[in-house]
């Protein structure tokens, strides 16, 4: 098959699960012999692991995005000068500033770009629109999440192909918008929900919760479990000694990285673990930097700043290594999360995961036998789950063993790649004619 996949670009400076997803499932469409072309939106495109996969220029680029929702003045300025805006260098510095976007601007923002042919962005979309029907003849369209459905009413209807939509985590983004733009952006994400064809969300709970709050028939949406390449990933000989619990995740509030550090400190101050240690990895944006130093003062505080390391966004590599290092992994995040990649990581590397009990965090627990809940948001629950897996490094162990078994089987990218080309075959065989509306 002959699929685009249209996604979000990435600024590279913090553990993104949405762009290791693509990332992979393109490399594992074109091992089985399809024909993927990633287009990069907003931002140019940084992968870990580049490879034969085709990619296409940059579209609706960030800035370009950004002074057209501003200014009617850049809505109709000519192609020569947009293309200024677009050069990748100037994407690039962009993309470290966008810490610091208005949450104003961003709502805004997102309700035109969904607004697809009648936001203020209609001339990025029409150049999408025109490239791809001119160099590409797609036999299915991908979107990498919701927040882009305001293109796909335009491409069915000028491509002739359907739609099928990612879904991971959105409710995180437009929950936290301010109103009224919160409502209004669910609103305009249900209507243009209409315009696909099918969806794929990355476990059940996740196909639950946008099928209540889209309003989506069950027999659109269907359930494509994330996988990885196990490539590279290796149990470490032996545990750790001292023990040492990592977290591997962007380093902002709303993935708990305080709780954990709480947890840390209350085991650290019991003694039973004499010398054990606490690293943290994945990266942060410029908005997270006031939430980093908060933290910092709260170790320094507890005179427990030697026993924490803080690293910098990993590359797949470095990521393998760190993981190695780690006698449990856990991530204390605050809201329900749709799946969670690290865990996936974490597993295939031998190395258990303690998770909040909510979410897709049960259904991965259940699935691969990797690992152990708690109820969520409790600094002291989360460490009596963490001090009895540290007190039985052999039952440990034989967790990230029972994970690591999983992964390889069952979350492995192939696995994903062909279940993700199932729907897109059977989307193809049933879709409507592309300009009929959807109900």
């Amino acid at each position: 098959m002959r699929i685009v996949y249209l996604m979000p670009g990435a600024g590279g400076t913090f553990y993104c699960e949405n762009c290791l997803r693509d990332a992979g499932l393109i490399r594992g469409l074109h091992k089985l012999g399809h024909e993927p072309l990633m287009v990069p939106l907003y931002l140019p495109l940084q992968l870990e692991e580049p490879g034969p996969v085709d990619s296409a220029p940059v579209f609706f680029g960030g800035i370009n995005v950004y002074l057209q929702q501003k200014a009617a003045f850049f809505r109709k300025t000519p192609r020569w000068v947009d293309r200024m805006f677009d050069a990748p260098a100037l994407l690039r510095w962009a993309a470290g500033k966008a810490g610091m976007t208005n949450p104003k601007d961003l709502a805004e923002t997102t309700l035109s770009m969904l607004r697809g042919e009648d936001g203020r962005q209609a001339k990025e979309l029409e150049r999408l629109v025109a490239w791809l029907a001119a160099e590409e003849h797609p036999e299915i369209v991908c979107l990498s999440n919701a927040l882009l459905l305001g293109v796909a009413r335009r491409v069915r209807e000028e491509l002739r192909a359907p739609v099928v939509c990612s879904l991971q985590d959105e409710d995180i983004f437009l929950d936290a918008l301010p109103e009224p733009y919160r409502q209004r952006a669910w609103d305009a994400v249900a209507e243009r929900a209409r315009d696909a064809d099918a969806f794929i969300a990355v476990s059940r709970y996740y196909a639950g919760l946008m099928q209540e709050r889209l309003g989506l028939p069950p027999e659109r949406v269907h359930v494509v479990y994330n996988g990885i390449s196990p490539d590279g990933y290796e149990p470490a000989p032996s545990p750790p000694h001292p023990p040492v619990i990592g977290f591997l995740e962007r380093m902002y509030p709303e993935k708990g990285l305080d709780i954990l550090v709480d947890a840390f400190l209350l085991l650290r101050a019991g003694a039973r673990f004499p010398g054990l240690k606490l690293r943290v990895a994945g990266g942060w944006s410029a908005g997270d930097k006031a939430f980093l130093e908060g933290l910092r003062d709260r170790l320094q505080a507890e005179d427990a700043t030697e026993e924490v390391e803080l690293l910098a966004n990993l590359d797949r590599k470095a990521r393998q290594d760190f993981l190695r290092s780690l006698s449990v992994l856990s991530v204390p995040a605050r809201h329900g999360e749709a799946f969670g990649m690290y865990v996936l990581e974490a597993l295939a590397s031998g190395v258990p995961v303690v998770l909040p009990r909510h979410g897709a965090f049960p259904e991965l627990v259940e699935a691969t036998g990797g690992g152990v809940l708690y109820d969520p948001n409790e600094p002291r629950t989360l460490a009596e789950a963490l001090g009895a897996l540290l007190d039985d490094p052999q039952h440990a162990r034989r967790l990230g063993q029972q994970g690591r078994r999983a992964v390889l089987e069952s979350f492995n990218v192939g696995r994903t790649a062909e279940n993700s080309v199932r729907v897109y075959q059977e989307t193809a065989r049933h879709a409507p004619h592309p300009g009929a509306a959807r109900c």
